[in-house]
């Protein structure tokens, strides 16, 4: 069962935003995990507010001695595992990355979090040498304007996709008031109200590209390994 793992070694990237994100949009159609890595546990307190969706499992990491079981048991138990992780490089996050089928470093359009979302790549590729197997993983640029963006905005974001090595989603997580309103209140975007929270249906417009483009993503990789097995 796909492994997803969000990481950026620095804060603040919109990681756990896009993580919970996912997991809601996943947990709509499958049951999913997701395991809060992160020491502030944000997505535990989003989970303890009323709203959680049945079929989405929280599970509360603790400890980098216990990452590795907690993978595995919630990859046994349901079709999706998403891992939200600390915002710096630790043995946590490497263990996350070696047991993921896929890496997802969010970053904003800002020089700080290109240059950690790069010390993660290097960390994979470390990972990988290490392990003995490939480990995919594509950049997602977070909290990005949906109209006119800043020239730095553009700048940044050019040199990601038009690096061929790097893989870089097409999908973006736009700044809406949504998704900052969804570890307020709790719940999931579907169900919050129009009334409360604004540019809700491009929000969930928002969410589905991205989960679409996840799913392909997987299988792709799942083509891709199956073609060199045979």
């Amino acid at each position: 069962m796909p492994v997803i793992a969000f990481a950026n070694s620095k804060g603040g990237s919109g990681k756990t935003t896009s993580a919970l994100l996912l997991a809601q949009a996943l947990a709509a159609h499958r049951p999913t995990t997701i395991i809060d890595a992160d020491p502030r546990h944000p997505i535990t307190t989003w989970a303890d507010k009323p709203g959680r969706p049945d079929a989405l499992t929280v599970v509360t990491n603790n400890s980098e001695k216990t990452i590795l079981d907690e993978i595995e048991e919630a990859a046994a138990r349901d079709p999706f595992v998403i891992i939200d992780l600390e915002g710096t490089a630790s043995r946590l996050m490497s263990y996350a990355i070696s047991q993921s089928d896929l890496v997802i470093l969010p970053m904003k359009e800002q020089q700080q979090d290109a240059l950690a979302a790069l010390d993660v790549i290097q960390e994979i590729h470390r990972d990988m040498k290490a392990t003995r197997r490939n480990i995919p993983y594509s950049v997602l640029l977070t909290q990005s304007r949906a109209a006119v963006k800043s020239r730095t905005a553009r700048h940044i974001s050019a040199q990601f996709r038009e690096n061929e090595q790097i893989d870089t989603f097409h999908t973006e997580i736009h700044e809406r008031d949504a998704f900052a309103a969804m570890f307020s209140m709790g719940g999931t975007i579907e169900n919050m109200s129009t009334k409360l929270v604004n540019g809700l249906p491009n929000a969930l417009a928002n969410i589905e590209a991205f989960r679409a483009e996840v799913i392909a993503k997987l299988r792709a990789i799942r083509e891709t390994e199956t073609g060199k097995v045979a």
